[in-house]
């Protein structure tokens, strides 16, 4: 059914530039290459789970130049893909650091500190549960990730003014509580049934890190996983994130940090998110979406345009044009009167032509 209603979907894959900057991605849905999170599982941890948290991250990053080598060598085919180790995984270490996370949350920058595991609330009113509000086959998504197998989670880090999915992000208790089990059978299920990616959303992934990876353990197709997020990471989260993900698909909505503070209320947004995407960027495939804003093309869109193709030649970006006012600005025009409209044709043709000036690759996505 979505061939009918996204033959654009079939037809990027017949555009060299874009197979050339999703390769790695083109190459696990056609089971030439291994999802990073399969390889995680062949690497030992040899230490101790209940070790010093210190001593962990240490290990980790050994681990992790170990996983970037073996990824390496089984894509160039110069190693076998190994069986899965018996003892503790790699996987297995990153599924206790984000537990250890979770004791005093900083998955996100606003580095609450809540105990989550005790149930303390955190900013995003999350304690340890993750709410799952729906998952489906979604044929909505950039060409490339069509047919998409998307679970929107619960709740955000953010608070955006204009949110579209406010009764998501807003409500903690949208949707149905989901185990690690729970949450890998879904995702298995959703790869039966044709999905060419498990696409982790929201709300926002972000609060629901410890459940995303400890659901891997219990994986085990060859299906690459994306990060659809805002991410607003912290640099702990996107270290146990880069070794697993494949694929990144951040919002960038923000070319300063007042934007970022006025209408998401997060402070530093600029280099907290920018620094977030060069890490993406250099762990895998980067699909960015810049979501074009009334009245902040000179404020955001094109700072954003410029940076990225100064910083992330060889990512796609989607330049969206659906931006309506919902949520609070629906409600409080006046105090957001920069945004109380739609975006125009003429707003949109400046952020194209300054792609094109600059040479962002984005009309396949957009």
């Amino acid at each position: 059914m979505w061939r009918t209603f996204r033959p654009d979907a079939l037809r990027v894959w017949k555009d060299s530039e874009t197979v050339r900057r999703l390769k790695r991605y083109r190459s696990i849905i056609d089971q030439e290459k291994w999802s990073k999170y399969l390889l995680s599982k062949d690497i030992e941890f040899s230490g101790d789970l209940s070790g010093e948290t210190d001593d962990l991250w240490s290990s980790h990053a050994k681990l992790s130049s170990e996983h970037s080598e073996y990824m390496a060598s089984v894509d160039g085919k110069k190693d076998h893909k190994r069986d899965p180790v018996s003892s503790t995984s790699f996987l297995d270490l990153k599924t206790e650091l984000a537990t250890r996370i979770l004791q005093d949350c900083h998955f996100c920058e606003r580095r609450c500190g809540a105990d989550r595991t005790k149930d303390e609330k955190g900013w995003c009113k999350l304690g340890s549960e993750s709410r799952v509000s729906s998952a489906f086959l979604h044929t909505g998504e950039e060409a490339p990730l069509v047919p998409s197998g998307t679970i929107f989670f619960a709740s955000c880090c953010f608070g955006c003014v204009f949110c579209q999915n406010d009764d998501i992000s807003t409500n903690p208790n949208s949707g149905r509580v989901i185990s690690t089990k729970e949450l890998a059978l879904l995702a298995e299920a959703l790869f039966r049934d044709g999905a060419l990616n498990i696409n982790y959303v929201g709300g926002d992934p972000i609060p629901n890190t410890h459940t995303i990876v400890g659901s891997m353990k219990h994986q085990t197709s060859n299906v690459t996983q994306l990060w659809n997020s805002n991410l607003y990471c912290s640099m702990e989260t996107m270290r146990i994130l880069g070794d697993l993900f494949d694929v990144w698909l951040p919002d960038f909505k923000y070319g300063n940090d007042d934007c970022g503070l006025r209408l998401s209320g997060v402070k530093d947004y600029f280099s907290v998110v920018s620094r977030n995407h060069l890490f993406a960027y250099t762990y895998g495939e980067v699909i960015i979406r810049h979501l074009v804003m009334p009245n902040h093309i000179e404020c955001c869109t094109i700072p954003i345009l410029e940076w990225v193709s100064e910083n992330m030649p060889n990512c796609l970006v989607n330049i969206m044009g659906q931006y309506r006012p919902e949520h609070r600005v629906r409600r409080e025009k006046d105090r957001y009167s920069d945004i109380a409209r739609g975006v125009t044709r003429s707003e949109m043709q400046q952020a194209f032509d300054k792609a094109d000036e600059l040479g962002v690759f984005y009309r396949t996505v957009s």
